[in-house]
């Protein structure tokens, strides 16, 4: 089977994509990625063939940041790097609208690596369940008004769509096992203790437990960070900073909880802009690829709560503390804080942040959530790979649609979509002919 990943290029999607796709490479299947050129260096370590977007009119698409406005970019990248390619079936990120738009021109089946936690509204249960920052059911509509939007840009709209439902209005009125946003699978990486007590999932969602892949660390760059710890001395706080949704900057909060305290805090700045630590804080600023070496050096984690730091802590067995803000975050901080594996940060500095994180360092019970939802997380890990790629190989052989190579007219590029997905040459030109993609 030829297998494209396309997933976001941002790590906290990429990386979990690529343990996939390793594990298929195995079973013998041709496994190549599309992303953005910066993704490069990490499927050349995984060993797998890359494709950058650019290559093929994906400029700025492919992005976590930018998810929502550049779907059609997405598309049309996907499109003519799977046309050139040939795929049989595509694995894409959630929240990757374009990609599982280019299934549908393609014709071929589309499997999601999704977060930690289920976004979307449950199939059944869930009553009671807090709404933290807004309703599923908002959520939910919210992403499918995307989806439904690029989908109008792709020229879609017009044609009978491979799913069930496929607008807004009829995916909600259908429920969560019509929406177009599972894809024909969708694979959450986190435990069935982190979904809310009682609620079912829909039945094309499937849990696969962590799916751990990460570059390796830089000796060198791990010797300095391990200098500059030991210079401090203080006992290590590892702080993962997601994005802020408009909720403010966090560093007069950092600044005050690591200045003149117990503990000295490493900040993994990650797509953040403007960092600000105060020039006499216990501070060490960094930016890398991998944060396990990081996490094995601290005994609590603070996140606002997105999938990869939370899964990297309890892996390790660490406690938590949480200020969750959008996206996922409240979702995600909601069932840690049910488990008892983290504690509620504020965003504001009061009350006292330094002594809400010695409290939390020196919480026995805390400390023992946190292992016990771990090592659940852990057995799930051993197997993660192996589970997802059988759910992609069972994908592919469910699937009543015949291979894209006899469904497809490969001489196109893409534009607007006519009848079986063919299309017409964007810009006068027959074939996209692309050394970036050679995947035998």
């Amino acid at each position: 089977m030829n297998i494209l990943l396309c997933p976001l290029s941002d790590g906290g999607y990429l990386y979990p994509t690529l343990a996939v796709g390793r594990e298929l490479r195995c079973r013998g299947h041709r496994v190549s990625v599309l992303g953005r050129a910066t993704a490069a260096p990490f499927a050349g370590e995984a060993g797998l063939p890359f494709a950058a977007a650019e290559e093929f009119g994906g400029e700025r698409a492919f992005s976590a940041a930018r998810w929502g406005a550049t779907g059609l970019a997405q598309y049309r990248a996907t499109v003519r790097a799977a046309r050139q390619a040939r795929v049989d079936l595509l694995v894409t990120s959630v929240l990757c609208n374009g990609a599982l738009l280019a299934a549908e021109t393609l014709d071929v089946p589309v499997v999601v690596i999704g977060l930690s936690i289920h976004l979307w509204t449950y199939r059944s249960g869930g009553e009671g369940e807090p709404q933290y920052g807004r309703s599923r059911e908002n959520r939910t509509l919210e992403t499918l008004a995307l989806y439904d939007a690029t989908r109008e840009e792709a020229g879609l709209s017009a044609r009978p769509s491979r799913w069930p439902r496929a607008t807004v209005a009829a995916a909600t009125a259908g429920g969560p096992d019509d929406s177009p946003l599972l894809g024909d699978a969708l694979l959450l990486r986190g435990d069935p203790e982190l979904e809310y007590p009682g609620a079912e999932l829909p039945p094309r969602v499937h849990q696969v437990g962590p799916l751990s892949w990460e570059p390796s660390a830089d000796p060198g760059e791990l010797a300095a960070v391990d200098a500059a710890l030991a210079r401090n001395g203080k006992p290590v706080v590892y702080v993962h900073l997601g994005r802020f949704f408009g909720g403010g900057t966090p560093w007069p909060r950092l600044n005050a909880t690591f200045t003149g305290g117990r503990y000295q805090a490493v900040v993994e700045q990650g797509r953040t802009a403007g960092p600000s630590p105060a020039p006499d804080a216990d501070i060490l600023l960094v930016r890398k690829p991998w944060l396990g070496p990081l996490v094995d050096r601290a005994g609590l984690v603070l996140t606002a709560g997105t999938s990869a730091p939370v899964l990297g802590a309890l892996l390790r067995g660490r406690p938590l503390g949480v200020t969750p803000n959008g996206s996922e975050q409240p979702v995600l901080a909601g069932a840690l804080l049910r488990a008892g594996a983290a504690v509620h940060l504020p965003r504001t500095g009061e009350p006292d942040q330094a002594g809400l994180v010695d409290a939390a360092w020196r919480d026995g019970r805390l400390r023992s959530h946190a292992q016990r939802l771990g090592r659940r997380l852990a057995d799930a890990a051993a197997n993660g790979p192996r589970r997802a790629a059988d759910l992609v190989e069972q994908t592919a052989r469910t699937s009543d649609r015949q291979p894209a190579t006899s469904r497809e007219n490969h001489g196109y590029s893409i534009s607007r979509p006519g009848p079986r997905g063919r299309g017409e040459p964007l810009g006068g030109r027959a074939t996209v002919d692309r050394s970036a993609l050679r995947l035998s």
